[in-house]
């Protein structure tokens, strides 16, 4: 059965992010997830975690949608896609801003087990000139899968 999680998140940092609740990764695990490759990719995964890169650093509009299995992608439906893996041990899900306090972040009920992530990115190119609005929106699509390497399916171009 699908679940859909539906979310505004403050995006400080143009970036939010998923995490299992026992994983409780370091400052440095974190702030190294960042490359300059995983920028370009705006998907940065780390031990028990997801951050995912927006064009804003305002609230913007995320839905979670947890599936059974790999859900079929059109890829012309989105201006950019990318995948990675997280394993998911604690069965909750949180679900938060850059700059969200933890203990108040969305929690989301999963059967312990690694996902897949497929970060779903459109509406990138409606920014405004001053950067606070826009019509982009972002989903992350789960499953239960085998990990696997961090992927680009379809890179924006801007």
């Amino acid at each position: 059965m699908t679940q859909r999680h539906r979310l505004s998140l403050f995006a400080d940092y143009s970036q939010f992010y998923i995490e299992d609740e026992q994983a409780n990764p370091t400052a440095d695990e974190v702030g190294h997830s960042w490359t300059e490759e995983t920028t370009a990719d705006q998907i940065a995964p780390g031990r028990g975690f997801i951050r995912f890169g927006t064009v804003r650093s305002t609230n913007v509009p995320v839905e979670i949608v947890v599936e059974e299995s790999e859900p079929p992608l059109d890829l012309d439906a989105y201006d950019h896609v990318a995948e990675a893996s997280i394993a998911v041990d604690s069965g909750r899900l949180i679900v938060a801003g850059n700059s969200d306090a933890w203990e108040d972040a969305a929690r989301l009920t999963l059967e312990p087990d690694t996902y897949r992530a497929r970060a779903l990115y459109r509406g990138l190119g409606t920014l405004s000139a001053d950067g606070l609005d826009g019509d982009d929106h972002y989903t992350v699509v789960l499953w239960p899968a085998p990990a696997a390497p961090r992927r680009v399916l379809k890179r924006y171009q801007a």
